[in-house]
Parts: structure tokens; C-alpha cells; sequence
């Protein structure tokens, strides 16, 4: 899926909340500290890691790729 940034950046658990790939904010924090969270094909465990325009994202099959608006 393709997410349009309106801002310079996007916190990635927020990332994982609106696209709808975590059911809530709690939820984006356990998908990340358990290691299921990929920025750009490694595992991220930053929780407010700042998600700019051009990544990728992947929980799962999911894939999330972020782009200006």
C-alpha cells in the first residue's frame, strides 16, 4: 500500500496506526519490539523512528511505502 506523507516525517508506530496494519498504537509498539517491523529490508526497533519519503516499511505480508504528497 502506498501512504502519503503530510509532513516531513512520520513516527513509525503512528505509521503503523493510521495505515491500519496495527489495530492501535499499543498494538504498533508490540509489532516493533518484537522484531516483526522491517525499514528498508532490516529490523527496526525504534518505536518513534522518524519514516521519510521513499521508504519501505514491511510487517508481514504487508508493505507500506511511504511518499510525499
Amino acid at each position: 500500500m502506498k501512504f502519503e506523507l503530510e509532513d516531513d516525517y512520520i513516527e513509525l508506530f503512528k505509521l503503523l496506526k493510521v495505515t491500519g496494519v496495527a489495530e492501535s498504537g499499543a498494538h504498533a509498539k508490540i509489532l516493533i519490539d518484537e522484531g516483526q517491523v522491517k525499514r528498508n529490508g532490516e529490523v527496526e526497533l525504534r518505536k518513534r523512528a522518524k519514516i521519510v519519503s521513499g521508504e519501505r516499511i514491511e510487517v508481514g505480508d504487508e508493505v507500506i511505502e511511504v511518499e510525499t504528497k
